[in-house]
Parts: C-alpha cells; sequence; structure tokens
C-alpha cells in the first residue's frame, strides 16, 4: 500500500485535511441528528398536568442522547488528534475510516429505535451492536496508525492511549451487554454508562488545556 505524506506544506497535506474535514462534517450531522430523534409530547387541551409524566416517559430517549452523544463527541476529539499527528498515511487509513463513519452513522437510527423499543431486547441489541462496531473501527484506524508509523514519533505518547487496553473496554462493555440484553434490557443499558468510567484519558490540548 502506497503511503502519503502528510506533513504540514507538503503536496498532499490538503488531501489529508480533506479527509479530516469530511470525518468532521459526518460526525457534526450525526450528532445533531440524534436530537430530532427525541419527540416532544403532545398534549390536549387541558392536559397540562401530565407534562411532567410525559417527559419522565422520555428517559430511554433522553439516556441514548446521552450515551450516543458522548461516544460521537469523544471519537471527533480522538480523530481530531489523530489525525493532527499524522505524517503520512495511505489509502487504506482513508478506506478504515470510511467504514468507521458507515457505522458512526447508524447511531441516531439505532438510538431512536432505543427511544421507541428501549423495553425489548432486539431494540437494546442493536444498538450494542452498532456501538461496539464503531468503537471496534476505532480501535483499529489508531493501531493501523501506530503500527504504520504514520503518527509523528513524538506524538505517539498521545495517541497510545486509545489503541491499548483501556480502548477496548468500551468494545467490551456494549459486546458483553448484548448477551445481558436477552435477560434484561434495562440492565443492559445501565451498563452502557461503564464508558464514561473506562474511557482513556484524553492527551492535554495545546497551551495547557485538558479534558
Amino acid at each position: 500500500m502506497t503511503e502519503i505524506e502528510a506533513e504540514s506544506g507538503g503536496p498532499h497535506v490538503r488531501e489529508i485535511d480533506r479527509v479530516a474535514a469530511f470525518t468532521d462534517g459526518v460526525m457534526a450531522i450525526a450528532i445533531t441528528l440524534l436530537v430530532l430523534n427525541i419527540q416532544v409530547p403532545h398534549l390536549g387541551e387541558g392536559q397540562g398536568s401530565l407534562l411532567d409524566n410525559k417527559l419522565l416517559h422520555l428517559w430511554r430517549d433522553l439516556l441514548a442522547y446521552g450515551i450516543s452523544f458522548a461516544v460521537i463527541g469523544r471519537y471527533w476529539l480522538i480523530h481530531h488528534r489523530f489525525f493532527a499527528t499524522l505524517v503520512r498515511y495511505d489509502r487504506r487509513l482513508v478506506t478504515l475510516n470510511l467504514v468507521f463513519l458507515a457505522f458512526l452513522v447508524l447511531i441516531p437510527f439505532v438510538s431512536d429505535v432505543i427511544g421507541l423499543y428501549g423495553d425489548i431486547a432486539a431494540g437494546v441489541i442493536a444498538y450494542a451492536i452498532v456501538l461496539s462496531a464503531t468503537a471496534m473501527m476505532n480501535f483499529i484506524i489508531i493501531n493501523y496508525g501506530l503500527r504504520r508509523g504514520f503518527v509523528a514519533a513524538g506524538k505517539r505518547g498521545e495517541i497510545e492511549s486509545f489503541a491499548g487496553v483501556r480502548g477496548l473496554l468500551v468494545i467490551v462493555v456494549f459486546a458483553l451487554s448484548i448477551p445481558v440484553a436477552l435477560v434484561s434490557p434495562e440492565a443492559s443499558q445501565i451498563m452502557w454508562l461503564a464508558i464514561l468510567v473506562l474511557r482513556p484519558r484524553l492527551p492535554a490540548l495545546p497551551h495547557g488545556a485538558s479534558d
């Protein structure tokens, strides 16, 4: 697989920037679509007192929204930093990134499924499969870039945490929630909250800021 230089000022810098910009655009659309899955309760005349109860019934929609927003937002941060560290890349890396995006854009759809059928095992399993597949592709992309030496030598430490055990734990949480959903869809959804604890820490932002 032919490697392409991506160093600042190089002849192909605009091409890798286009890949990164396309990824940003797809993620922005996906994260925006999440809120469209949350339907505003419709009340008849004189039913205003029922609004609290109607909003409480949206808890599955809000849970799926919160987890999905956190997942997509974090992948955006990871990819932003990953692409910034690349000194070269190849067509396979770009293809892997497209496969990653193919799973990521399904997240709003399965979030809607959870909102409608969060008490049914099949709906929960569909969500877990898409999220675990997205996490797996993110893990593969980072590992591929590191293994091929595409990441700048001085930046490898910033990226390696996403390619290690803690990166795998996110995949494991969603994968393990699949058999749990067959017994209790609600318990399976509660398991997903573990990703907020198991997530790898992002390296410091420029100028000393941190996540």
